[in-house]
């Protein structure tokens, strides 16, 4: 990797800005130029994003769960195992190309300022970071230490979000003024994806032998261990994920903040029925507005997050209440011309007209100006920018506007609060004890980014 070349290219501005540092091709390079990667996170989604990397070599797997890592290890043998990813790095990082990261939201950051420092390339599992402090500074350690960066939301590779912009752009849609998204009920059930704990605070229960404890809290203040909160229904307690919207929005809103170029809201309202605020754990059912402030020759935006089941009223009018394929999760973009529906992720837009006048549009669609990736995955996009030393497109200097703006909802649900935000410099200025929430206490051995 020409280092040089690499950071002249990462200071473009112009380049940054835009968003559209495609790649028109997947797997170019010669098979014999295999990177050598650590993975920080073997089971669930680190499955799914490391299996991806099978033609290069994994070299190091870390985990602190030896079950959820189990059949990884056997998968791959010769990798050297750790719990502990700082130790990894202190007895690898000569050996070390690019780390895929696919922890809980809290330690996402730690993880990858640690493998930045150390100049890799990282792949992070979305949203991106847990705080709002914790995304700026990964913004700024990617540009200052010349790394290619990915964050992991798989629809910002898809054929789908590309006509999103592409249609936009055309003036298809026409002025775009309010856009909705919903998502349905959570499913609380033990041992499941979310799991409410059978008491307030959460009882203590015996630590499982295989898992590391002290080590999956990271930098998150100690508390007794509790079967609710891993290994996987961590998200429901915003210590250490973001909820429904925290675990969505970087797919459903992709969409709408790319094409319409929202940036961050000016301000943030919030319905929560049944608020959990005092228990610092998901409420069951909100509905999240976004206000954003016009922009160049781009009209104001209102954008309405429904959760829990909640849908927005304009989906009557519009008869997609009827339609099968969004009563579970989907986003619409209403524009004076036209309104365009797709579902959790972009993968599939689709103009709300009669189904001739949808074929007649077909055939007749705005050129394709953006370029496509031939595999749409995000981790092989990520590996081919490695390898011709260019970005994807959700680097973080993306990745983290769009989870920026996402935590922002979050920190609104999570105190049931309407919220006026000063993006210039990072504050709440109508709730300043929500600040401290901007950049959240560690534990000590876990500060990184502080001379950012």
């Amino acid at each position: 990797m020409k280092n040089n070349s690499r950071r002249s290219f990462l200071k473009s501005t112009s380049a940054l800005s835009t968003g559209l540092l495609i790649i028109p091709g997947l797997y170019s390079c010669s098979p014999n130029s295999k990177l050598n990667f650590a993975v920080i996170g073997v089971g669930g989604r680190g499955r799914a994003n490391w299996s991806k990397v099978e033609n290069e070599n994994i070299v190091a797997m870390c985990d602190v769960d030896d079950n959820r890592a189990a059949e990884g290890y056997k998968m791959y043998p010769k990798a050297r195992k750790f719990k502990d990813f700082r130790v990894m790095f202190d007895k690898m990082h000569n050996e070390i190309d690019a780390v895929i990261i696919s922890t809980p939201d809290h330690t996402h950051f730690a993880a990858t300022m640690a493998a930045m420092e150390l100049g890799k390339h990282v792949y992070v599992e979305k949203p991106l970071a847990h705080n709002i402090w914790e995304l700026r500074t990964m913004k700024k350690a990617a540009r200052y230490y010349g790394i290619v960066s990915q964050m992991g939301n798989q629809g910002h590779t898809t054929n789908g979000i590309r006509l999103i912009k592409e249609w936009y752009d055309a003036g298809v849609l026409g002025e775009v003024k309010e856009v909705h998204a919903w998502i349905g009920t959570f499913d609380f059930r033990p041992g499941h994806y979310w799991t409410k704990p059978e008491s307030f605070p959460p009882p203590t229960d015996p630590v499982p032998k295989y898992l590391d404890w002290d080590l999956w809290l990271g930098p998150a203040k100690y508390r007794d261990f509790n079967n609710a909160y891993a290994p996987k229904s961590w998200r429901g307690f915003y210590d250490f994920g973001n909820g429904q919207l925290g675990d969505w929005a970087c797919h459903t809103l992709d969409g709408p903040f790319w094409a319409l170029d929202l940036g961050m809201p000016n301000s943030i309202g919030v319905k929560i029925p049944n608020p959990m605020t005092e228990h610092n754990f998901v409420s069951e059912q909100s509905e999240v507005t976004f206000n954003f402030n016009k922009k160049k020759n781009k009209p104001p935006v209102t954008l309405k997050w429904h959760e829990g089941g909640l849908k927005p009223d304009i989906l009557k009018d519009l008869g997609v209440d009827k339609m099968k394929d969004y009563q579970r999760h989907g986003m619409v973009m209403v524009g004076d011309k036209n309104t365009l529906i797709t579902g959790g992720r972009p993968n599939n837009p689709k103009l709300l007209m009669s189904e001739s006048e949808w074929e007649e549009f077909l055939k007749n669609a705005p050129e394709k100006t953006i370029p496509r990736i031939v595999d749409e995955t995000p981790v092989q996009e990520w590996v081919h920018a490695i390898k011709n030393d260019i970005l994807p497109l959700s680097n973080f200097d993306y990745g983290a506007s769009l989870t920026e703006m996402a935590l922002l909802g979050c920190l609104a649900q999570r105190f049931n609060a309407d919220l006026k935000y000063d993006s210039d410099n990072m504050q709440i200025t109508n709730r300043p004890d929500v600040n401290e929430y901007i950049k959240e206490p560690v534990r000590k051995g876990w500060s990184y980014g502080e001379s950012l």
